[in-house]
């Protein structure tokens, strides 16, 4: 006991030492961040908040950014000459890679942030994957290398392919804004839920391609089920702190209204966890607001 206690002790104290000792900056704005090249992103970052998500919401640009960093960052292959993954090329040659199939409806979420994009300083990479990693609160390097030419045609997957990041609007025109989970507003795992219930309906007349059975009114689900490739992070700098941290989880995820675990199409042997079921009429999921 005394050796565990002691080894107890050794660890606490070199964490308390290390955090002492870990290099931070004080930025001329008074935010603080472990490497001064971040200190030029907080205000860009606050410029997001209010020029480009909607007032700090999680709506549609918010999801509109994210898709964007996805299918720059797609396009990218070890083995070929297929891309440079995540470096911009979508914005910097978008007038190519926007007449690809696969990223129909993209020129919408360009044209959005383009006059916020020329706010900001930054290059079309970092724009592209700053916007991105804002709303979902993850890491964030900088200093990504600019692209050297456009990602080639069917670097971005159909929507019968393996991917969920695909925008409903792809699939269906008449019907813009239909979401692949119930919980539209909040960035959490209900998606993994849902796309387990057994499905039983489509949101509008009928299967479209790479759409299959939804469980729930008002839900769109796909036949088929990310940022630094093509980067050396070695190179980069770990900007994480400039990226807001949200309000807590209220979590945790349940069954929506009607539904429980004899909904669930089960694809492991693993126990599956317990979930409390929504207690309210069974749902129909609104469109989000301004797809």
């Amino acid at each position: 006991m005394a050796f565990v206690r002691s080894v107890t002790i050794s660890l606490a104290i070199a964490a308390v030492s290390y955090a002492a000792f870990t290099k931070r900056v004080i930025c001329p704005d008074r935010h603080v961040a472990a490497n001064r090249a971040c200190c030029a992103l907080f205000p860009v970052v606050q410029n997001f908040q209010e020029n480009l998500f909607d007032g700090s919401e999680c709506g549609e640009e918010a999801h509109s950014a994210l898709r964007l960093a996805f299918r720059d960052a797609i396009g990218f292959s070890l083995n070929s000459n297929q891309g440079g993954g995540a470096d911009g090329s979508i914005l910097l040659f978008n007038a190519t890679e926007l007449q690809f199939h696969a990223n129909a409806g993209i020129d919408d979420i360009t044209a959005r942030q383009f006059p916020v994009f020329q706010t900001t300083g930054l290059t079309p990479v970092g724009f592209v994957h700053l916007a991105g990693a804002a709303p979902i609160h993850c890491q964030f390097m900088f200093g990504r290398l600019p692209p050297i030419a456009p990602a080639p045609d069917h670097t971005v997957p159909e929507p019968s392919g393996k991917i969920l990041l695909i925008s409903p609007n792809v699939i269906d025109v008449t019907i813009p804004g239909t979401p692949f989970d119930s919980t539209i507003g909040t960035f959490d795992t209900q998606v993994f839920l849902e796309v387990l219930l057994a499905g039983s309906l489509f949101p509008c007349n009928g299967s479209q391609p790479g759409e299959v059975l939804s469980p729930i009114a008002g839900e769109m689900r796909l036949q088929s089920a990310f940022v630094v490739l093509g980067q050396d992070v070695n190179k980069m700098v770990d900007c994480s702190d400039v990226i807001l941290q949200p309000a807590p989880f209220a979590g945790p995820i349940k069954f929506p209204a009607s539904f429980s675990m004899a909904d669930v199409e089960q694809a492991c042997a693993s126990t599956f966890p317990h979930l409390q079921t929504v207690a309210s009429p069974t749902p129909t999921v609104a469109p989000v607001l301004g797809s």
